[in-house]
């Protein structure tokens, strides 16, 4: 029940955030923003495993929450100019590309690819290279941008080199299972 608020409140939060960057005009304060969104994946988590409320529910908020959180900060921060278009499409590419084979997996086999510890390392680094290239660019502050290069090359690589395990992963599962229909 706990951890499901929390992914709740993470979904709730993600009209402030762009309210803050649109609306306000301030993506330092998105930035910020993004950054508690992107710490409440791992609290919502470590929640459910340390609580023992491990649901179903939280199983399909969890993840559209962080799907619904990144697509939203990619898009505007293209929007308000903070983000470098090629970075936000690559990054938005991988996201349909694994997203379209855990809904394939989803709906042949009725079950969900594992994650991998790797993809919440490409995650992390992701959306910390987000918080800082907000900051940095809202804030004119170089060396904060910096922070989102470095984290955001790397976190780049590692995602689409998890990408394509989960691809694999996901033609693994359709081939073992028979189609559900």
């Amino acid at each position: 029940m706990i951890p499901n608020l929390v992914s709740l409140a993470r979904l709730a939060l993600i009209p402030v955030f762009l309210w803050l960057l649109l609306g306000k005009d301030d993506p330092v304060a998105a930035g910020w923003l993004f950054g508690v969104i992107g710490a409440t994946d791992w609290v919502d988590g470590f929640l459910a495993r340390r609580l023992n409320q491990v649901s179903e529910l939280g199983k399909l908020l969890d993840p559209l929450a962080d799907r619904i959180a990144v697509f939203v900060a990619l898009g505007g921060g293209m929007i308000a100019g903070v983000l470098e278009p090629w970075f936000a499409l690559a990054v938005l590419v991988r996201e349909a590309l694994v997203g379209v084979g855990a809904l394939w997996v989803a709906l042949r086999t009725r079950s969900k690819l594992t994650v991998r510890p790797l993809g919440k390392l490409a995650t992390l680094l992701v959306y910390a290279a987000v918080g800082f290239m907000f900051i940095g660019n809202g804030a004119d502050v170089g060396w904060v941008e910096a922070l989102g290069w470095l984290a955001g090359i790397p976190g780049l690589v590692l995602y689409y080199v998890v990408g394509f395990q989960y691809l694999d992963d996901a033609r693994r599962a359709v081939a073992v299972e028979p189609a559900s229909v």
